[in-house]
């Protein structure tokens, strides 16, 4: 099993960017465990953040080809507006996770709608860094 973690703008200031919502690891700390968690499973997990969206784009419709069986995506504020991102899950052609860090329904009212969510096969919300080990958990439930 292949994963792909993608994360979208401002997660790359984790550790720095408001540590008392988003705590004070950064990514690259994070995703040291959260590939460790995958090879305990026997598979292998990447990951890439870019504050562009055309990034995130190329990098979902380029999952199958890279061999990718599954996507877990973080993909920041871009989930609230972005009807490009929307498509690009939707034609990855591999099932994709939405992650988020924060509750996101606890929040702003601008950040409780996601466009994204009604084409991933599921949603994981609030519970930090933790979402991402949890995003595992769910990849091996719906590809089982």
């Amino acid at each position: 099993m292949k994963v792909l973690f993608v994360f979208g703008p401002n997660l790359g200031a984790l550790g720095t960017r408001d540590p008392s919502m988003y705590g004070d690891r950064t990514l690259e700390t994070v995703m040291a465990d959260v590939v460790d968690a995958a090879k305990t499973r026997g598979w292998e997990a990447g990951w890439r953040q870019s504050d562009h969206e055309g990034d995130l784009i190329g990098w979902l419709l380029g999952a199958r080809g890279e061999g990718v069986d599954a996507v877990a995506i973080n993909p920041g504020a871009l989930a609230h507006y972005s009807f490009a991102l929307r498509d690009a899950v939707e034609t990855a052609g591999v099932p994709v996770v939405e992650v988020h860090m924060s509750n996101v329904h606890a929040r702003e009212e601008f950040r409780r709608r996601s466009v994204i969510a009604d084409v991933c096969r599921g949603s994981i919300v609030g519970f930090g860094e933790r979402g991402y080990h949890l995003a595992l958990e769910a990849i091996a439930w719906i590809t089982d």
